[in-house]
């Protein structure tokens, strides 16, 4: 079997416990229960803290978006919101202002192709990250601008002065540490695979081990995922991120998890990467569409 990454057992503990230590959680909507054409392996493969990437030369935007990220934990706005999405809530949608340097903005760049954090319908913004932002622009009593781009550039927009802050399901990590300062985790994710249906390769699988064992045992194939985000170092390994990648594996990007789920079904990559629950929502809506 091959290597699975430094620290790995550190990282496996951490997993087990991620549940107790997450501001919110997606609960159990994977879809392997009952009919579909796709499937998550509940298995986490990683254990990852989302926070927001503040500018590097903005000192007090990062300690009030601190005391902001503080509050929403202790007050219980942070769950209600994850129930938006995670449960019986109701999603609120968020309208982007023009950007207006004349007036006191809170700009944010994202991508908008990762529910449950961040989407569109139509030119409203909808998802965890979004409503926090809304939530903490209010805080600071500024306008929230969205700037929707590439996951791939959030953290340069922010770099680059073009955006204040980027809010996207990032994970910290070293690497983006050079562009971003992050602010406390507010959420604790992991990744996983995402399966036809029918794919039985996993069934006796009881952890990361076993799961990376199943894939390593393949002489070669295709793993695909949104491109930038955490999936991809996994897979292609990245010392940084202290991941030794799947070295039989090649990876496929693409723009969002959904056209890397639509890909599999024409047999064109082996397995999707991505964290669970934007996992579970593509299960879930591709699902109900076939």
């Amino acid at each position: 079997m091959k290597k699975l990454g430094k620290k790995f057992a550190a990282v496996m503990m951490a997993a087990t416990m991620a549940a107790m230590i997450a501001g919110c959680t997606s609960g159990n909507n994977s879809g392997n229960a009952g009919s579909g054409v796709v499937k998550t392996i509940d298995i986490s493969l990683t254990d990852e803290q989302y926070a927001f990437g503040v500018n590097k030369n903005d000192a007090d935007l990062l300690a009030k978006t601190n005391e902001y990220i503080a509050s929403v934990k202790q007050d219980g706005t942070l769950e209600e919101i994850c129930e938006h999405y995670f449960g019986d809530g109701q999603p609120v949608g968020i309208t982007s202002a023009a950007e207006d340097s004349s007036k006191d903005q809170l700009v944010i760049a994202t991508n908008a192709e990762f529910s449950p954090f961040e989407y569109k319908e139509g030119d409203t913004f909808y998802g965890i990250d979004m409503e926090l932002a809304q939530g903490l622009a209010d805080y600071l009593g500024e306008e929230l601008v969205i700037l929707d781009v590439d996951f791939e550039a959030v953290c340069t927009y922010v770099d680059t002065g073009k955006a204040d802050m980027a809010i996207a399901g990032l994970t910290i990590n070293e690497t983006r540490k050079e562009s971003v300062n992050f602010s406390d985790s507010y959420y604790t994710a992991s990744q996983v695979v995402i399966v036809p249906s029918g794919n039985t390769e996993f069934d006796s699988c009881q952890s990361a081990e076993d799961v990376l064992g199943v894939i390593a045992g393949k002489a070669s194939g295709k793993v695909g995922g949104q491109s930038g985000t955490t999936a991809e170092y996994f897979v292609k390994g990245d010392a940084d991120w202290g991941f030794d990648g799947l070295s039989n594996m090649t990876w496929v990007g693409y723009t969002s998890g959904s056209l890397a789920v639509n890909d599999m079904l024409s047999n064109n990559i082996d397995y999707v990467i991505i964290d669970e629950a934007p996992a579970n929502m593509i299960v879930k809506k591709v699902n109900l569409a076939n």
